[in-house]
C-alpha cells in the first residue's frame, strides 16, 4: 500500500489573547480554491487546558469495505476500538512510528482496544484490502476536533491567553508559516490550506458474480 508522503507537515500558529476566560471559538478551513475542507484536524494547545488521566475510547469501524471515519483525532493515552461491521474479515495494521500494531484477520469486535501513547500521525491499512486507508492524529491536547463536510469545527470553550493552534490534513502540500491571529467579535477564524487533488478511498465496484 502506498501512503501519502507529507504526513508530518503540521501547521503551527499562535492565537492572540481572547477577551474573556472560557470564550468559544469556531474555525473554518478552506482549500486553495476556497472550498470547505473536510477531515482537517484542529488542535488547540494551552498550559491552561485541563487534562484528565482517564483514558477515553474512540472507534474506527470497517463499514462497506472502508474505514469510518477517514480521519480520527485523539489525545495521547486514549484508546481506539476497531469494530468490523462487514461480512468479510479484515486485518488492520499500522507501520507508523507513532504506533505500530496489527489486529490479525478478524470479524466482529476485537477483544481489546488499542492504546495510542505517543503524539504523531498513524496511517491505517488492511492487509486484505489494499485500497483501505485511514488516519489517526494523536495530539497532546484534549482540545481536538476534525472539520465536517462544511470545513467547520466549534470549540465551546477555550482558555483565555495565548494559545497554539495546529492544523493538519492528510493531503496538505506544506505547513503554513507560524503567525499570530486574533478572532473577530464573533469568535470565528478562517484558514486556507493547500492540498493535493486526492479522493477518499472507496470500495471498488464489484462485477456480477464477484
Amino acid at each position: 500500500m502506498k501512503f501519502h508522503s507529507a504526513l508530518l507537515g503540521i501547521v503551527t500558529l499562535v492565537f492572540a489573547s481572547f477577551a474573556t476566560q472560557g470564550q468559544g471559538v469556531s474555525i473554518t478551513v478552506l482549500d486553495q480554491t476556497n472550498k470547505p475542507l473536510a477531515d482537517a484536524v484542529i488542535e488547540i494547545i494551552s498550559p491552561d487546558v485541563k487534562t484528565t488521566t482517564v483514558a477515553r475510547i474512540a472507534h474506527v469501524a470497517q463499514e462497506d469495505l472502508v474505514f469510518v471515519p477517514f480521519v480520527t483525532a485523539i489525545q495521547q493515552g486514549n484508546l481506539i476500538e476497531f469494530p468490523n461491521r462487514d461480512k468479510t474479515r479484515h486485518h488492520v495494521y499500522s507501520f507508523s512510528s507513532a504506533k505500530t500494531f496489527e489486529i490479525q484477520l478478524y470479524s466482529g469486535k476485537p477483544e481489546a482496544p488499542v492504546q495510542f501513547d505517543e503524539p504523531g500521525i498513524v496511517v491505517l491499512g488492511c492487509n486484505i484490502h489494499d485500497y483501505m486507508l485511514a488516519y489517526i492524529y494523536i495530539g497532546e491536547s484534549p482540545l481536538l476536533l476534525v472539520t465536517d463536510k462544511e470545513g467547520k469545527v466549534q470549540f465551546p470553550e477555550v482558555p483565555a491567553g495565548e494559545l497554539r493552534l495546529k492544523i493538519w490534513h492528510p493531503w496538505q502540500v506544506e505547513a503554513l508559516a507560524e503567525q499570530v491571529v486574533t478572532p473577530d467579535e464573533t469568535g470565528h477564524l478562517t484558514f486556507s490550506l493547500a492540498i493535493e487533488d486526492n479522493e477518499k478511498p472507496s470500495a471498488p465496484k464489484r462485477g456480477f458474480g464477484s
